[in-house]
């Protein structure tokens, strides 16, 4: 179906938008996090200026309402400090750093479907893919903006797996560390998350037609 197509080649569009390099800093990291646990709030204050960047592109996968944008990212390196003891430093603190963004975006995902603040994929949207080229690249700011709202319709689960694997456009491995779960799981959910994403858009295209739109 041309629809899902589009989708497609949207979500290739929003993976060129993922510009974080996760293994910056690496030296003054650990420096700074042994200076840190020392009692140096300066030395916080650093890795904060060094790592911010990564988190607030992280984060706004998760919103893009700047006031909420904006807690999120501070929320990220509230839980960093307090969770800073635990580091065990075997690995990239902005590897860390990352899964603990992403938590955080998770948790306020399912706190916004609880609250029921999630809009549901409306013909507006429907139209957006329908027009959208299959067979070349939007913008990406275009197509970044129409995906977080097409995976906004979705459970939370779903929405950060695929989020993951193709607007991050991490590995199964990756996802997998990031997001704790196993390799196994990682694939299942992509695959359920996928045929959610197909059937929900199918469902709205058909709603569209029903209301006279039609498929262009």
């Amino acid at each position: 179906m041309a629809t899902m197509a589009a989708a497609q080649g949207l979500l290739t569009a929003a993976a060129l938008g993922r510009a974080h390099d996760l293994g910056a800093g690496v030296g003054a990291d650990a420096e700074d996090v042994r200076q840190c646990l020392g009692g140096d709030g300066d030395a916080y204050r650093r890795i904060i200026a060094r790592h911010q960047s990564m988190v607030a592109t992280i984060v706004w996968r998760f919103s893009r309402d700047p006031s909420v944008h904006e807690e999120l990212v501070q929320d990220v390196f509230v839980a960093a400090y307090e969770s800073l003891p635990r580091y065990k430093g075997t690995g990239a603190l902005s590897h860390w750093l990352a899964r603990i963004a992403t938590r955080v975006g998770y948790a306020y995902w399912k706190r916004e479907r609880r609250d029921r603040r999630v809009v549901p994929l409306g013909a507006r949207d429907v139209e957006a893919l329908a027009e959208a080229p299959a067979d070349e690249a939007p913008d990406y700011a275009e197509a970044a903006a129409l995906i977080h709202r097409l995976l906004g319709a979705l459970r939370p689960r779903d929405r950060l797996v695929l989020t993951l694997r193709y607007v991050d456009g991490h590995s199964v491995e990756r996802t997998a560390e990031v997001t704790g779960w196993s390799k196994t799981m990682v694939k299942v959910q992509t695959l359920r998350a996928r045929a959610r994403l197909k059937a929900l858009v199918e469902a709205a295209q058909a709603r569209r037609t029903d209301e006279g739109g039609g498929e262009r």
